[in-house]
């Protein structure tokens, strides 16, 4: 497999991690990029732009450096900005009741439901008792008024559990409230824009040739010893249709195609957000400092607020100890990151993004094929462990 790009002296070894990716775990198509101290150190693409393309056969579409692809949940980083950057700005109290921007999310025993919990993962609405179709789901004002309707499963704030999908309209109609605008929009313009970060939030129709097609990948037989096996409380979880963590995945039921042009175009900031890898590496390294010298886009102070230890221990929904910030997940056994002070989100079965203050890194990585992961993707672990390598031997 050529690989294609660029690496800074130093970092050689995130090029042979991505290499070995393609030779060892069976990656189709995928790219990496690092910044440093907001400058790009990492700069890496190779395979397919489609999941179902072979390299080197006929018609099969490569992987170009403007390739864009589906993250799933590393999207709920970028949602979470906006709530925070509307905090810094004065728009948004994290102590206020949810009711006080959104007056009908009060009901059913959610009166006290404070903004910080729906970050979290506090909120205790992680299930829908009547599952979204995808067309309901791609509706925001449905997607709403069906969380704020629903009834908790636990007292909010009193627990923690991944909000797989309900984070969507749980932070979408919030913002929508106190800004007026869908928060796919406030995306493009306060953070996309300004970074000129290639992410997006509702895919409009002039991106639609960049962007791949997705799909499940089986790690190969030769990589046996790394597939994972989950253990028996996180596998009959999944087995059970009446588990919570079942019930929260199959919020929207049946399962969105990912590839529809019209999922793709809408705004669910739980699942469906669009980047390259270098959008999301961008985006957070304008979370801990500059960028190429210019914007920065959270303050010392709410990058403190975003990795700040809020919700810690067995996770009602994923059955495993979790760790998150307010909207990012923690460094942790669940879902390693480059060290202990780093905040970010990965993507159900692939991509995975980062920023690590205390070493000046900013990590992104995107592929067209989703493993059975949800947290810790092999593929995205060996680029991490690459960078650590990497920083050990630099000065």
């Amino acid at each position: 497999m050529d690989v294609n790009g660029t690496v800074a002296e130093g970092f050689e070894p995130v090029e042979e991690a991505f290499a070995a990716n393609f030779a060892l775990l069976g990656e189709r198509g995928a790219a990496v990029a690092v910044y440093r101290d907001g400058h790009k150190v990492v700069d890496l693409w190779a395979g397919t732009k489609d999941v179902d393309g072979a390299a080197g056969a006929p018609g099969a579409a490569p992987w170009e450096p403007g390739t864009a692809q589906i993250v799933r949940s590393a999207t709920k980083g970028v949602a979470a900005a906006v709530l925070l950057l509307l905090q810094q700005r004065g728009e948004l109290d994290l102590d206020a009741p949810v009711g006080a921007y959104w007056p009908e999310y009060k009901a059913a025993g959610k009166e006290q439901t404070l903004v910080r919990h729906l970050l979290a993962h506090r909120a205790g609405v992680p299930v829908l008792d009547r599952p979204l179709t995808p067309a309901e789901a791609a509706d925001p004002d449905l997607g709403a008024a069906a969380v704020a309707a629903q009834a908790p499963v636990w007292e909010p704030g009193t627990d923690h559990g991944y909000h797989a999908q309900t984070y969507s309209w749980l932070t979408g109609e919030l913002i929508r409230r106190v800004t007026g605008r869908p928060v796919g929009a406030w995306i493009a313009d306060e953070i996309a824009g300004p970074l000129g970060a290639e992410l997006w939030l509702g895919l409009p129709e002039s991106e639609h040739a960049r962007v791949g097609r997705v799909g499940p990948l089986e790690a190969p037989e030769a990589a046996g010893g790394l597939k994972t096996r989950p253990k028996r409380a996180v596998a009959e979880a999944y087995a059970d249709p009446d588990s919570l963590t079942r019930r929260a995945f199959a919020a929207i039921t049946p399962l969105p195609d990912e590839n529809d042009p019209a999922y793709r175009a809408a705004a669910l900031p739980a699942s469906n957000g669009i980047a390259t890898a270098d959008g999301l590496a961008r985006f957070y390294a304008s979370l801990i400092g500059e960028v190429d010298g210019g914007t920065r886009l959270f303050t010392p102070e709410t990058m403190e607020l975003a990795r700040g230890e809020r919700s810690a221990g067995p996770d009602r929904v994923l059955v495993v100890g979790t760790r998150f910030g307010l909207g990012y997940m923690l460094h942790g056994a669940a879902s390693p990151l480059l060290s202990p002070g780093s905040f970010g989100h990965p993507g159900r079965g692939g991509a995975l993004a980062f920023a690590d203050p205390e070493t000046g890194i900013a990590f992104g990585y995107v592929t067209n094929g989703f493993r059975k992961s949800v947290t810790a993707d092999p593929r995205a672990q060996a680029l991490v462990r690459a960078v650590r390598t990497a920083l050990t031997a630099l000065p």
